[in-house]
């Protein structure tokens, strides 16, 4: 899962990159809005699309936890705390989504106070609401608000303004990124596309309202006044400071050549290289868990992924049982904690993960270990590299690499 959020995060990225340096500052507004729209949502399809070719040429890769190796004549090992079995991530993200969900209800609330308070007024192609004592100017859906305090001689311009997002459906855009928000509150992407397309939208409206009023004079009412803004970030602001100088500079600008319309062909090379990646990426890791058990209780473990297991030497070809078996005893006999008691670790269990992985020609390579003390990760890669050569497990008629993880428990008295 964190994988394909990097993968989403990293393709958004890019995509936006691609937006700022190659066709924010042309005039193609409309396909710049559909880019944006598109983009946003193709990065979360893009870590899902893999090419079966490309897959096979990556070397799968599986990861296994070996049965829980515990030397120690207790047999009886005590169940976790509760909250060592609480996974704080997924305690995080619920919250953040929780949080950003509330936000949200709370702004429609405000939203809908606004039309039961104050009213609607039914116009041809939209609703008027009346907002009294301020100078606020903005659209949700077809509700046009719009503050009593706006010279009734400005308030044609800004009608025809907003109803330019009304009728092209531009709350359902920030609506988008309003719930992707809520459920990728992390990712700091989401944000930077809701701002992207907010001026965009109001790129879209100047544009059109420009064709049937003269340029400068609609600058200049622009200008003239300080409208308030209501800070909700789904509904479209007539004014916002932060956006009143780009918008300036849009519609002083040319229109684009149409030969720079070319510059969305780059779409495709970066869509060729994400989807290559996404492919190569798709290198599997599987990690079963298993009970704790001692080294004369070797318990099997559901390898579902692989077709053959790999062979410990002495074992059949293919037999699981056997190498669980055959790894608990050659640890047992060759895992020997040397002065463990004079290392200067606090008294109690102490766990140690050894890791390795078996290649495949059949050779133990990677060999690494975790463990509290440094001499004690020395005597754990010590013992893996006495490991002898197996024959590697397969998938779908290939030998595999397989990556192994061993955890091996002991007590400090």
């Amino acid at each position: 899962m964190i994988n394909y959020i990097i993968q989403v995060i990293l393709f958004q990225t890019l995509f936006v990159a691609v937006y700022d340096f190659f066709l924010s500052k042309e005039t193609f507004f409309t396909k710049n809005r559909w880019y944006l729209l598109s983009t946003s949502v193709i990065s979360f399809l893009l870590p899902l699309f893999k090419i079966p070719t490309i897959q096979k040429v990556v070397p799968l890769e599986y990861t296994i936890l070996l049965p829980e190796v515990v030397l120690s004549p207790q047999r009886v090992i005590e169940k976790a705390a509760w909250y060592q079995s609480i996974n704080y991530l997924d305690v995080l993200f619920i919250a953040g989504s929780l949080l950003f969900l509330t936000i949200f209800i709370i702004k429609l609330q405000r939203i809908v106070r606004l039309i039961f308070k104050y009213g609607s007024e039914n116009r041809q192609a939209y609703k008027l609401v009346l907002l009294p004592k301020n100078a606020k100017a903005f659209s949700f859906f077809n509700y046009i608000f719009l503050g009593k305090g706006i010279p009734a001689a400005k308030q044609e311009k800004i009608i025809e303004h907003e109803l330019v997002h009304s009728s092209q459906k531009h709350t359902f855009d920030l609506l988008l990124f309003e719930f992707l928000r809520i459920f990728m509150w992390f990712n700091p992407m989401v944000y930077v596309y809701q701002n992207r397309i907010s001026l965009v939208h109001e790129y879209i409206s100047d544009d059109v309202v420009t064709k049937s009023t003269e340029k400068e004079n609609y600058i200049n009412n622009l200008l003239s006044d300080i409208f308030q803004v209501e800070n909700i970030s789904f509904v479209n602001q007539f004014y916002k400071h932060s956006l009143i100088k780009k918008r300036v500079i849009m519609m002083t600008k040319g229109k684009s050549k149409q030969v720079k319309q070319l510059k969305y062909l780059l779409l495709i090379p970066l869509l060729a290289s994400m989807v290559l990646y996404a492919s190569c990426s798709s290198t599997k890791k599987v990690t079963k868990k298993v009970e704790i058990i001692e080294v004369v209780e070797v318990q099997d473990v559901p390898f579902s992924t692989l077709d053959k297991y790999p062979t410990f030497p002495g074992c059949e070809e293919g037999d699981k049982v056997c190498f669980n078996k055959s790894m608990a005893k050659f640890t047992a006999e060759n895992f020997k904690i040397k002065n463990k008691d004079s290392l200067g670790l606090v008294p109690g269990k102490k766990r140690i993960y050894v890791q390795f992985k078996i290649d495949t020609d059949g050779s133990i390579v990677s060999v690494n270990a975790r463990a509290p003390h440094p001499k004690l990760k020395e005597q754990a890669i010590e013992m893996l590299k006495k490991l002898p050569k197996m024959k590697p497990g397969e998938k779908a008629g290939r030998k595999v690499r397989t990556g192994y993880t061993l955890p091996i428990t002991f007590e400090i008295k």
